[in-house]
């Protein structure tokens, strides 16, 4: 007997194949039918219901009447024949690039097979027949998707037309400009460039300017760039800001009666000293049976910002706020980031809490989630509370002290439970009144800062905890959850392999001897020229956190239910998260989970983005830094090893410049890639991973955020 379903499914397949080949073309049911071999009346008129029906399903859109174009979304590899795969690309400054799947081995792209393809895009790539023990080698064959089309970079101009150099690495073509597309941009300006069109026969893509940002090395510019690059608007519209100025600031009376009053409890903030949005406060109080009232009172953000609204839209977008070098981009105006929503001292603030009684094991015997109304007593800096901390004295000892000790409880108890400790250098300047960075310092993290983190986690969990157990028919509750997958096996034993031949070792034989061996091999590196390569590699082993609504835990932390409530007044699902806690805590009914999917992958996207624009403005400011010390000497270790040369971190700046293996000339050297380092010919000197060397700064572009560097040899 013919199984119908399973006919229906192999004959939407046989059409979506179609579509998948040509993701860029169109076809009408005339069209799908010849290509499936169909002439009858009868079979036509059956393609037709199908490509109505994967209308309906969204897998494919209407372009225009009749005809139909693939859904970018539904576009997988299983749909393509053997010899073509769909995967992101990773491009190379030299011009060839690896496409990245979500299964197998990365595939190799020589410069000449890239197609039009930029770093980022979504492609479609024949696959060459695979020799024995080489690599996977292809060709892209088509742009499905481009990443981004926008760019920044210096105008140069030629007399009847001109080019845009972008400033982008990851970009190996500058973009042709037409004199009649260049807007009001002189020779040398900083530009954003858009890509209008890439005619197959043409080397460079043809574009046209969109935004004059200024002239380059202005600190301003070269902040505004860097947002530009990464398309975060640079102010907030009007109807915006006009929405916020309209906020009340003073409590409804009507809306403080509907809340749990903790105003006369002890709270207080800790913060670093710069800082001028509150989201998070903590209250304690010792109850008569010995043990503590622990309350984590966040900003209710979600009382201002109305879905759909103005505010609720800009939020949206960005997704989360941008903290580069020398500013803030606020997800939300300031009224309300620093004002409004703020939990300033001594003023009252509607808050969202999570109130626990916990035992002196730090054990928890009851909790309470819900809306409250709280008054911050004191803002205490991080070095304030650090202070209080080490000294077992000072203002608030008497609550700060306890709370440090159930923290320091429920810390270890997380590491000896599988979460793994890793920990990566956050890199700080000392400015001066123009911005220009005038030192450099490693942000140190220390019981203050844990003592904050271990109750945000513990708030972050219960909540997840509260909603993700919760049935309705059988099925949980649509929620947004903070996941990290677990890791690769073939690049954690990539990764044992690399350390091995430093001299380290990892256990994978199970989650938890994993994770015990990943700690003490940070335990190990600490201090070592080493540990920057070593913790950068570790990080890219590991499967990256993002936001869904499809719990799989968090295999970083340990944790099976994971969430982020901490934050809204900077991050977006957070807000998402409160405005679910609330529909929940009412007894609604779950939220459309496709609907909250799709702003949990946008949300993810402008997370990503956020940290490569702080990434890049921490590379801008070193490279200022090192701007006018061009000719000096310093003192570095070497951090890795390359077939370009020796990059070298040093000490006191924690910045990292390249010595090219072509200006060590007192030998020749040859690159042992197994054991990550060069050793001269002639000499048999070494230099090696976590070497100590001195160098001399040679030359320093800050357009393009390198500087090189020379070893300076010893007497």
């Amino acid at each position: 007997m013919v199984d119908k379903n399973k006919q229906n499914s192999e004959f939407k397949t046989s059409i979506l194949k179609i579509f998948a080949l040509n993701p860029n073309s169109s076809f009408n049911y005339k069209q799908v039918s010849s290509r499936l071999g169909f002439s009858d009346k009868a079979s036509k008129q059956m393609v037709m219901n199908y490509l109505k029906s994967m209308k309906e399903e969204d897998i494919i859109l209407e372009a225009t009447q009749g005809k139909y174009k693939l859904n970018p979304v539904y576009i997988t590899s299983n749909v393509l024949p053997k010899h073509y795969i769909i995967g992101t690309v990773d491009m190379k400054q030299t011009g060839k690039a690896y496409v990245l799947v979500d299964e197998g081995e990365d595939i190799y792209i020589s410069h000449n097979n890239t197609y039009h393809a930029l770093h980022g895009d979504k492609v479609k790539v024949y696959l060459f027949p695979q020799r024995k023990n080489r690599k996977r080698e292809g060709q892209i064959v088509e742009i499905i998707e481009r990443a981004k089309t926008s760019f920044v970079g210096i105008m140069e101009m030629h007399g009847r037309y001109a080019f845009v150099i972008p400033d982008s690495s990851f970009m190996p073509v500058d973009i042709f400009i037409p004199l009649d597309c260049a807007s009001t941009a002189k020779n040398g300006d900083k530009v954003l460039a858009e890509i209008t069109e890439w005619p197959d026969s043409a080397n460079n893509p043809f574009g046209k300017i969109v935004k004059v940002l200024g002239k380059p090395g202005d600190n301003n510019v070269e902040m505004q760039s860097i947002l530009s690059e990464f398309d975060f608007p640079l102010f907030f519209p009007a109807a915006t800001e006009k929405e916020a100025e309209e906020i009340e600031i003073e409590l409804p009376k009507s809306e403080i009666k509907k809340r749990k009053d903790c105003r006369n409890r002890v709270t207080f903030t800790i913060d670093p000293d710069d800082a001028k949005d509150f989201d998070d406060a903590l209250s304690l109080e010792t109850l008569d049976n010995g043990n503590y009232e622990v309350g984590v009172h966040i900003a209710d953000v979600s009382y201002y910002v109305r879905q759909g609204g103005e505010i609720d839209k800009q939020a949206f977008e960005r997704g989360t706020s941008v903290y580069l070098v020398d500013r803030t981009i606020p997800m939300l105006p300031e009224k309300l980031c620093n004002g409004v929503c703020s939990l300033r001292q001594d003023e009252e603030k509607f808050c969202f809490s999570v109130i626990f009684e916990m035992n002196p094991n730090a054990e928890i015997v009851s909790q309470w989630i819900g809306k409250t109304v709280i008054k911050s007593n004191r803002r205490f800096t991080y070095q304030e509370a650090q202070k209080v901390i080490e000294g077992k004295q000072g203002e608030y000892s008497e609550y700060i002290l306890p709370l440090w000790n159930l923290a320091e409880i429920m810390r270890n108890k997380r590491f000896k439970a599988g979460a793994i400790n890793f920990e990566s250098e956050e890199v700080k300047f000392h400015l001066d009144e123009n911005a220009k960075p005038i030192g450099v310092y490693v942000k140190e993290s220390k019981e203050a800062n844990w003592l904050i983190e271990e109750f945000m986690l513990l708030a972050n969990r219960k909540v997840a905890e509260f909603i993700g157990k919760q049935k309705q028919k059988n099925k949980a509750k649509t929620f947004v959850y903070r996941v990290h997958d677990e890791p690769n096996e073939e690049k954690i034993n990539v990764f044992k392999e690399f350390i091995g031949k430093l001299g380290y070792t990892i256990n994978n034989k199970s989650r938890s001897s994993l994770a015990k061996s990943f700690n003490a091999l940070f335990e190990k590196i600490n201090g070592k020229g080493e540990q920057t390569m070593i913790n950068m590699i570790a990080l890219r082993t590991m499967s990256k956190a993002f936001y869904t609504t499809d719990n799989i835990g968090h295999y970083g932390l340990g944790f099976s239910y994971y969430t982020h409530f901490t934050s809204p007044i900077r991050r977006y699902p957070d807000l998402m998260v409160h405005r679910l806690l609330e529909l929940y805590l009412e007894d609604k009914p779950s939220v459309n989970k496709e609907v909250f999917e799709e702003r949990c992958e946008h949300c993810s996207v402008m997370e990503r983005k956020a940290a490569e624009a702080e990434r890049m403005s921490v590379k801008y400011k070193q490279a200022e830094y090192l701007s006018d010390k061009v000719g000096k000497i310093f003192e570095g270790v070497i951090s890795g090893v390359s077939k370009w040369g020796l990059y070298v971190l040093l000490d006191e700046s924690k910045c990292e410049g390249l010595v090219p293996i072509r200006t060590i000339d007192d030998d020749f050297y040859a690159l042992d890639e197994d054991n990550f380092r060069y050793v001269g010919k002639n000499t048999g000197r070494v230099y090696q991973l976590g070497t100590k060397v001195k160098i001399k700064i040679e030359n320093v572009n800050m357009m393009k955020k390198q500087m090189d560097f020379s070893i300076v040899k010893e007497k």
